[in-house]
């Protein structure tokens, strides 16, 4: 009879599938583990993308790849958001160089890139292809990441984002061959992002983790990442942007951050990510500043929905207990309109001079975006993504 429940019960949890890195190393200086471990790995052509206010910090431990018969070669022509141009472009740059691994040193962008690289160099699949078909992607060079921001969970995801300007979208590629071999999460690396960067980054990783919380795929596995990466980044982000030199908030947040990118292969975001691609895609507006935005008015929307989970979310970001969920749900919305006003991020569409005859446009544009919207827990219309614009407006 027990044996019978626990079978019921279990049928209840959706099915995922855990696509994480084979290796993570977490912790300061652990810029310095990968070093020392890739030189086990037997490759002897390593392409690195990072960017240039890195180079200086990173040449000399690279240096002693050299010494040891090491070819290294840097690109960091990689600066906003990429297009599969600059994929395209840095790719063949890897391929002249016949590297035989990549590393991505850098924010969501560079590590993106570094791995769709990495699962192209030694095959012929061209962008339309990659678009029409992911599972055409195969790798069989060494990847490894590590992260310069708290925030995209590139390095721990199977997923890369590139603007396409041909259909002025923002294409998601989605592929076991983006998982690295290794991923290095070093907080101090975190450490010199301006406090603006750390800001907008830090409230995408939360967004990762409420998305993924309140979710139609959830699941109880990414539940505990994402109540835990809730509470390390709602208790610790403006204390990493107060104070950039504050080690051990850094560290909290690039741990948030880490639960929330593994998170976006099992069950992924919805609503607030696809209702703010528009605005990175038209009006080139950063990513996290997007969804930071849009953030409290899709919890809104979504509440009627998962009074409960948001209730959990406001506990996870240490707000005072309401009289019942709903307002306890609340006053975690308003904790998070707290910190973003605090951060100084835009709360309104206007601030950012997007005019509201725009906002039909936007919505046709979201609603293409059904890889994240079927996963919101409140069904979205075309009137229903006009209406939560016209809220943020």
């Amino acid at each position: 009879m027990q044996l019978t429940k626990l079978i019921e019960k279990s049928e209840l949890v959706n099915d995922i599938t855990i696509q994480n890195p084979s290796k993570v190393v977490f912790g300061n200086k652990s810029f310095f583990r990968f070093a020392d471990d890739y030189k086990k790995t037997g490759c002897r052509k390593l392409f690195v993308l990072t960017i240039s206010v890195l180079k200086e910090k990173i040449e000399n431990e690279l240096a002693k790849l050299n010494e040891v018969g090491i070819s290294v070669l840097l690109n960091d022509e990689i600066k906003d958001e990429p297009l599969f141009e600059d994929y395209e472009r840095i790719l063949k740059q890897a391929r002249d160089f016949n590297a035989d691994s990549v590393v991505g040193i850098g924010g969501g962008s560079v590590l993106d890139t570094a791995k769709l690289i990495a699962a192209t160099i030694n095959n012929t699949v061209s962008v339309s292809e990659i678009i029409a078909d992911n599972s055409l992607l195969k790798r069989d060079v060494y990847l490894a990441c590590l992260p310069t921001t708290a925030g995209t969970g590139s390095e721990m995801s199977p997923n890369a984002i590139f603007f396409d300007p041909e259909s002025n979208l923002k294409i998601g590629v989605i592929s076991p061959a983006l998982v690295t071999d290794a991923t290095y999460i070093d907080p101090e690396l975190t450490i010199g992002v301006p406090p603006a960067v750390t800001a907008a980054t830090g409230l995408d990783a939360l967004t990762h983790c409420i998305e993924a919380y309140v979710n139609k795929f959830a699941h109880p596995h990414t539940d505990l990442l994402a109540l835990e990466g809730i509470k390390l980044i709602g208790r610790n982000l403006k204390r990493a942007f107060d104070n950039g030199k504050d080690i051990e908030a850094r560290e909290k947040v690039a741990q948030g951050s880490m639960y929330g990118g593994m998170c976006l292969g099992p069950v992924n975001t919805a609503a607030v990510h696809a209702l703010a691609y528009p605005l990175g895609s038209k009006y080139k507006i950063a990513h996290g500043v997007s969804n930071a935005l849009l953030l409290p008015f899709v919890m809104e929307y979504n509440l009627q929905e998962a009074v409960e989970k948001y209730a959990n979310v406001g506990r996870a970001l240490g707000v005072r207990a309401g009289m019942d969920d709903e307002e306890t749900a609340l006053l975690g919305i308003e904790k998070i309109r707290e910190l973003i006003s605090h951060f100084g991020i835009p709360a309104k569409l206007s601030q950012l001079n997007i005019p509201n005859i725009e906002i039909e446009e936007m919505a046709y544009s979201a609603m293409k975006i059904q890889r994240l919207l079927k996963n919101n827990v409140r069904e979205i219309t075309l009137m229903n993504a006009i209406y939560i614009y016209m809220k943020a407006s």
